[in-house]
């Protein structure tokens, strides 16, 4: 028989702070190998992949092996639905260069969150979409002392975001491809932004977007961190096609 869920063991793995680093350089998604996570983690080779196996033992990361070369990479959005959480609990970690000073500032304009755009930008896109009636059902904000309908551990449910009909043909000119939304609208799925404290796109929908725009060139991804760049071009698209000034 099981007993309760065991928070404790899972604590223990995300203690220690190479591990947490590994987690996050992930958390855009991608696959990357362990020479890489062991640079972004700040140890040795030889200590990454103790800490790989760790996380691989606590369902946390999947490997795949091509060759002489294994590959990494969160185990499911439910891994990076915990990295928000966490992130929107945790304290903020100091700054002691301009290099991470710099990166700070660049996850928090724009930033992958697993498969979808979050951020300032990814906030406002979502504001921008509300405001001109493509999403219905919420106005795009984060409430948890009063009264509203926001869990701090909202997994992207408890608003009743939908999709409109307008907002399909409006992201399908943009070449965004969606489901057919139906007269009630297309259920949505959101995130409640760490760095914000506001509502991002994620999901079906939140995933086509980004994809769409990085398939443009109007955004482009860090080379070895979650920021996303916004191109020349994405700034005049993106004002122009999404309604938001950057």
């Amino acid at each position: 028989m099981s007993g309760d869920t065991d928070l404790a063991a899972l604590g223990s793995v995300l203690s220690e702070p190479a591990r947490t680093r590994v987690l996050l350089a992930l958390g855009d998604g991608r696959a990357l190998p362990a020479s890489v996570l062991a640079s972004e983690a700040g140890v040795a080779p030889s200590t990454a992949s103790g800490h790989l196996a760790r996380l691989v033992d606590a369902g946390l990361l999947a490997v795949t092996v091509q060759g002489r070369h294994r590959y990494y990479r969160l185990a499911g959005p439910e891994v990076a639905d915990l990295i928000e959480t966490l992130a929107r609990l945790a304290p903020t970690a100091p700054v002691r260069s301009l290099r991470e000073d710099t990166r700070a500032h660049a996850l928090r304009a724009a930033r992958t969150c697993y498969d979808h755009i979050a951020g300032r930008l990814g906030v406002a896109i979502m504001q921008s979409l509300i405001a001109e009636g493509a999403i219905a059902g919420g106005d795009g904000r984060h409430r948890l002392d009063d009264g509203g309908e926001d869990r701090l551990s909202a997994p992207g449910r408890d608003v009743d975001y939908r999709l409109t009909p307008a907002g399909a043909e409006r992201l399908a000119r943009l070449g965004v491809e969606v489901a057919d939304p139906g007269p009630d609208g297309l259920p949505l799925r959101y995130c409640v932004d760490w760095s914000e404290q506001a509502h991002h796109l994620s999901g079906a929908v939140g995933r086509a977007l980004a994809r769409r725009l990085l398939d443009l060139g109007w955004l482009r991804r860090g080379d070895r961190s979650r920021a996303l760049h916004v191109t020349g071009d994405g700034r005049r698209g993106i004002a122009a096609e999404l309604g938001v000034a950057l």
